[in-house]
């Protein structure tokens, strides 16, 4: 049995976005409540954020979100989340977000997501935790941080182990295969 109880996702709310992509973050979410994980989130009702717990609410699952104060008027916060937890301000959102996850699923997004994902992949690399930490490479997204990750260890300002802090997928399926 898997350990794997929670797990947070990191990605985009903007609207902005082409829609395929806030059908797939529906499609992660529904994919997350039927293998019975709990979702944990930002707290977002908007983009690919809001479409992820959507999606996970859609299949009787249970969903955690995070929401900064600092945030009112800037994005909505869901309304119909089985817990919410509002909180002063963005450190507070990412730490209450780790402590509630054991594993990390990373999904399109824009600097809010990349701030995330820095942090949880430098804590990793520091030895805090040994959660996994999965990027969903939807029609390539990713390949930029490939290359960018590539280029910071080939001129020497990270080590070979970077590589493996991390696993890239370019499925759904693929994402479980690690989970589960």
């Amino acid at each position: 049995m898997s350990k794997i109880k929670s797990v947070c996702v990191f990605c985009g709310a903007s609207n902005n976005i082409p829609k395929e992509y806030i059908e797939e973050g529906r499609k992660i979410g529904q994919a997350i409540a039927q293998h019975g994980l709990h979702l944990v989130f930002g707290a977002g009702n908007c983009g690919i954020m809001g479409s992820v717990a959507n999606g996970a609410l859609s299949k009787s699952g249970t969903v955690t979100g995070v929401f900064p104060r600092i945030l009112d008027g800037i994005e909505a916060e869901h309304k119909g989340l089985t817990e919410i937890l509002i909180v002063d301000d963005m450190h507070t959102r990412k730490h209450n977000m780790f402590v509630r996850s054991d594993a990390f699923i990373i999904l399109p997004g824009g600097f809010g997501t990349m701030d995330e994902t820095f942090e949880v992949i430098t804590w990793k690399q520091l030895h805090t935790h040994s959660k996994p930490i999965i990027f969903y490479n939807y029609k390539n997204y990713w390949e930029h941080w490939v290359a960018l990750t590539e280029q910071f260890i080939n001129m020497g300002f990270a080590g070979e182990r970077t590589r493996k802090l991390y696993d890239i997928v370019d499925s759904i399926e693929g994402i479980f295969k690690i989970l589960l």
